[in-house]
């Protein structure tokens, strides 16, 4: 395992944090700016933060600011990010969510079929 994928990444009040995932000790702390909520990507060496309606491209190892866009024009609401590298990801979660909600829907389904033929057995 690379000492990236044992960290875990986090965006909490206009701040990103990253936490050891063996311990949860605090690796680095980078405060973007406000106390808004703070969207958070990795993306190859980078984690890709958005808050207050800026986007941040930080460091993965020490959380130093690389670069910062003010998204001018656009305002302050939430902003959703993709990446090339992103993008299987989002697809293989869409795919598991998609397959969970068959899963409950059909357990669902079960239980209310095994409840009527056991009222209709009594």
């Amino acid at each position: 395992m690379n000492e990236a994928s044992n960290v875990v990444y986090i965006g909490i009040q206009g701040t990103v944090i990253a936490l050891d995932r063996s311990n949860g000790n605090e690796v680095w702390r980078t405060h973007l700016k406000g106390s808004d909520f703070v969207n958070v990507i990795l993306d190859h060496d980078e984690v890709l933060a958005s808050t207050s309606g800026e986007m941040f491209c930080l460091g993965l190892s020490d959380g130093q600011i690389l670069w910062n866009n003010r998204l001018k024009g656009l305002g302050h609401g939430l902003v959703t990010m993709a990446t090339q590298t992103s993008a299987p990801q989002l697809a293989a979660m869409s795919e598991k969510l998609m397959r969970d909600q068959q899963a409950a829907r059909n357990a669902a389904s079960s239980a209310s079929v095994t409840a009527a033929v056991s009222q209709t057995a009594n």
